[in-house]
């Protein structure tokens, strides 16, 4: 599905490349089946909010968002095992996982950050994309909440991939 394609992009460190494709990120989620008006809306105010911002100020607003606070990092198994030992084997079976599937983790980049989770669900069936994404629900209501508190523009994004997990959830 391509709207978890768009999310992972709107979730990834913010390049020049993605200031440039925001107008066609616009024109995927107003097409994009699937979403509900709500999602769509909310989706639009944060791609127009990235385009009134310049990049160095996107850069900085990531990095103090998602890197400087722990709470709201995208490495979710940071949320689930913190520090523990228990978190390297769930990181090496997630990473065996994506590997089997045809995907691998650009270098440096742990398998359990956001953006990669979403650019496997964009390979697979929306069902299964949602069953895929449902493991990772409750984690993702945690960090919706704590951005939401800090009025984080990034907060309808996590709150959208965690929307579509809890349907596959109820729906199965």
């Amino acid at each position: 599905m391509l709207i978890y394609k768009v999310l992972s992009l709107l979730l990834d460190y913010p390049e020049r490349e993605l200031q440039e494709n925001l107008d066609a990120l616009l024109d995927i989620v107003d097409s994009a089946p699937g979403l509900a008006q709500a999602e769509r809306r909310d989706l639009r105010r944060v791609i127009d909010w990235m385009r009134s911002e310049s990049l160095l100020d996107l850069q900085a607003q990531y990095v103090e968002t998602f890197d400087l606070a722990a709470e709201h990092s995208l490495h979710l198994t940071h949320h689930t095992f913190g520090d523990s030992r228990e978190r390297g084997p769930a990181l090496v079976e997630l990473g065996e996982f994506y590997k089997a599937h045809g995907l691998e983790a650009s270098q440096g980049e742990l398998p359990d950050y956001l953006p990669l989770i979403l650019e496997y669900a964009a390979t697979l069936e929306e069902f299964e994309a949602r069953m895929f994404l449902a493991e990772t629900a409750k984690v993702l209501e945690v960090i919706a909440s704590s951005l939401e508190k800090k009025q984080s523009p990034y907060a309808p994004l996590l709150r959208t991939v965690e929307r579509h997990g809890r349907l596959a959830r109820s729906a199965a």
